[in-house]
């Protein structure tokens, strides 16, 4: 369906990847992955036609629909949410509309008017031969959260969370032969999530899609394209058969190049020793042509780095932890409502819930960012937390050098413990000397979790740090809070990264009720079911 020959793609001096030959099937879901900076939203933004690349061409099946994620929140302001997903057909969009507005304004009379009228409706039944676009509209807006009465609502009302679940909307109700997806669990609750696993499985065209929800790419998909060394591979199988198989050709690499090395070795050796001898100079000369003809290649260095998150702690925790008591709040509407917990010692919370249940007042609330309308939280005396905020990239901003930054919240901080916390978060010594406010979305995240290690809080409190964090640091993260022996509640609707931590989950229902739940998040899965 989709064949890239010889693609190459550069930025001035910087090569991304070249010579890429790849042949995408119908009926294959691939997953794009990678580290931040391989050139991954590059690559799919050629495919999708929206970037030209150096060299090399693409090659679509002539009469396929192509559908692409879009990124821009607000390119529909004015439009109804009905109308921003209906959209997405804009052949039939624009077919509906000017029917509808011939029959207000059309002179009937005039056979022009009714000629178009005529055309207008084969188009209509060409795009939606079933007459069902409102249903199928409706069906996906309900799913993913928007009851029937905000159908109608102007886009300009949402959030830019809620914006994007539209876009989602947008992309997946034509149907298109060939998806493009770069990131589309942003801003989705776990339900959602789930229910988008079920509509791209249904897929039968084919489908590249980038996503750091390791759960969602082994649920999704049937082929991997990986991003590294310069080059796309591309293996059978999901992002765990991926894992699986790029280590073991890593190894086998690796003993091929010692093997090699070893021969090289002995040779050169034997040379050296009998070249001014004549009975062995025969022998030597042979081994030296051997020696030449071995060729050993330096493994090529993948660009994917794996960071070291290790929280540590200043001092122990005592009994008494957190509690909080009839907590409140309430904007147009109540989202908390005489809330109780109480975080006993050891407690790693995973926080759940629908989109605008309240999670993130809760965490602001909790650390004073935010004043509760009643209830009180009671802090226990031993306990000195760490907060990672929902609007960490926002937050991080200025002129100052990075380990400038780290250092304004604490001026006595050995400078050789910030710079060894930054190496570890990768950030090498050219990189250190970039100015705060230049860095990506991702490296902002990584310097507020090195702010967190430099802090020792025995309490960690963290609102969706995996946006903007590849697949390897999410996994050091997940491992970083596993082994962490103070206590934790995160926000985060990766599922991966739920598994590896938590050993209570609560999640906030919709209908303001809450369910806390002691033990993992597969025990609540098997007991509550409808999560996948």
């Amino acid at each position: 369906m989709l064949e890239v020959n010889n693609i190459t793609m550069r930025f001035s001096s910087q090569l991304l990847f070249e010579d890429i030959n790849l042949k995408l099937d119908a009926s294959k879901r691939y997953g794009l992955i990678g580290a931040n900076g391989s050139g991954k939203s590059t690559f799919m933004k050629i495919l999708s036609g929206e970037l030209e690349q150096t060299n090399g061409n693409i090659s679509i099946q002539s009469g396929l629909k192509v559908g692409t994620l879009g990124q821009n929140q607000y390119a529909y302001e004015e439009f109804t949410l009905k109308d921003a997903v209906m959209y997405g057909n804009k052949r039939l969009y624009d077919a509906i509309k000017e029917k509808d507005n011939l029959y207000i304004n059309g002179d009937f009379e005039d056979e022009k008017v009714n000629n178009r009228l005529a055309d207008l409706e084969i188009i209509c039944t060409e795009e939606d031969p079933t007459y069902e676009v409102d249903i199928h509209i409706e069906k996906i807006l309900y799913a993913l959260g928007f009851s029937v009465e905000l159908h109608g609502e102007l886009m300009s009302s949402l959030t830019s969370g809620d914006k994007f679940k539209i876009l989602l909307a947008q992309v997946l109700y034509p149907k298109p032969d060939i998806l493009f997806l770069d990131e589309p669990t942003n801003n989705l609750d776990l339900e959602a999530i789930s229910w988008l696993e079920d509509q791209l499985k249904r897929h039968k065209g084919t489908m590249i899609v980038i996503s750091h929800d390791r759960h969602f790419l082994n649920s999704v998909c049937t082929n991997i394209l990986d991003v590294d060394f310069k080059k796309i591979r591309e293996f059978v199988g999901n992002y765990d058969d991926w894992y699986i198989a790029a280590n073991l050709i890593t190894k086998q690499q690796e003993l091929e190049r010692g093997k090699k090395v070893k021969e090289k070795e002995e040779l050169e050796a034997f040379v050296r020793r009998f070249s001014a001898n004549a009975s062995k100079a025969k022998q030597a000369t042979s081994r030296q042509k051997r020696v030449d003809k071995i060729d050993i290649e330096d493994l090529q260095s993948s660009i994917r780095r794996n960071p070291s998150i290790i929280f540590k702690i200043k001092r122990d925790i005592g009994n008494e932890v957190l509690e909080l008591t009839n907590i409140s709040k309430s904007y147009n509407k109540v989202v908390l409502k005489n809330l109780f917990l109480k975080v006993e010692k050891g407690d790693k919370i995973a926080l759940i819930g629908a989109n605008g249940v309240g999670k993130t007042t809760l965490l602001n609330i909790i650390m004073s960012e935010l004043k509760q309308d009643g209830g009180e939280v009671k802090w226990g005396a031993t306990i000195e937390s760490s907060y990672f905020p929902q609007n960490t990239t926002d937050l991080i901003d200025g002129d100052e050098q990075l380990v400038d930054w780290l250092q304004t919240y604490d001026e006595n901080r050995d400078l050789d413990e910030i710079r060894k916390c930054l190496g570890r978060m990768l950030f090498s010594g050219e990189d250190q000397k970039k100015s705060i406010k230049n860095i990506s979305g991702g490296e902002k995240h990584r310097m507020m979790l090195s702010k967190m290690m430099l802090q020792k809080g025995n309490f960690l409190l963290l609102d969706e740090p995996d946006n903007h964090l590849d697949l390897e640091a999410i996994i050091a993260l997940g491992e970083g809070l596993f082994k962490f022996t103070g206590n934790v509640i995160c926000v985060t609707h990766d599922r991966e990264l739920i598994d590896a931590y938590a050993n209570r989950i609560i999640e906030f229902k919709t209908n303001g009720s809450v369910v806390d739940f002691k033990g993992t998040y597969e025990e609540y899965k098997k007991q509550y079911g409808y999560l996948k």
